[in-house]
């Protein structure tokens, strides 16, 4: 069911790739006689508005009832579309630590990995505080890299502390839910 939410996490699929793009072809801009930093500046316009319709989509669903199957698989995959598409364009052209990128990566993966085990066991493990916390503070960090601002780099690994922060809350979450689970 395409509703507005879901609109909005599709345009978020859509922008991340070419936000990709963007980031790995500075000539884009230099080759048409601009400075460099319009590169910078145009992935970062893209990231923002991407990042605010992550923002919104939930929100609408949440407030207007339009949460759906669909919604709930195309949110956190958009959401790991434009953050792992930004990482990994700014690891590719030397702007963020590839250990940094790779431990956020690793995480995501696992994460994805015990979702699905819950919820082919019939579990519900919702996304904490910390998860949300941790999805703004790289989504933070990626805007100061991109913006080569200062603390980009320590912004980067605090991120990845709360990435480790949130994984483990969530494990320890699926096994509550696992627990409560095998006791009823």
């Amino acid at each position: 069911m395409l509703n507005l939410p879901n609109a909005l996490a599709s345009l978020r699929i859509l922008i991340a790739p070419l936000m990709f793009w963007i980031i790995l072809n500075p000539d884009f801009f230099t080759g048409s006689g601009y400075d460099i930093t319009w590169n910078y500046y145009t992935a970062s316009l893209l990231f923002v508005l991407a990042s605010i319709t992550d923002f919104f989509d939930g929100y609408i669903a949440r407030e207007w009832n339009q949460m759906t199957m669909l919604g709930a698989i195309l949110d956190p995959l958009a959401d790991k579309m434009l953050t792992l598409a930004a990482f990994l364009a700014l690891m590719m052209i030397g702007e963020a630590s590839a250990w940094a990128i790779y431990i956020i990566i690793v995480r995501e993966l696992f994460i994805t990995g015990i979702r699905t085990v819950a919820v082919s066991e019939g579990l519900s493990v919702k996304a904490s505080w910390a998860g949300k916390i941790k999805t703004v503070i790289q989504m933070i960090a990626i805007g100061f890299l991109l913006m080569h601002w200062p603390f980009a780099t320590e912004l980067l690994w605090f991120a990845v502390a709360l990435t480790l922060y949130s994984g483990f809350e969530y494990l320890y979450g699926f096994k509550q839910a696992i627990i409560k689970g095998k006791n009823q």
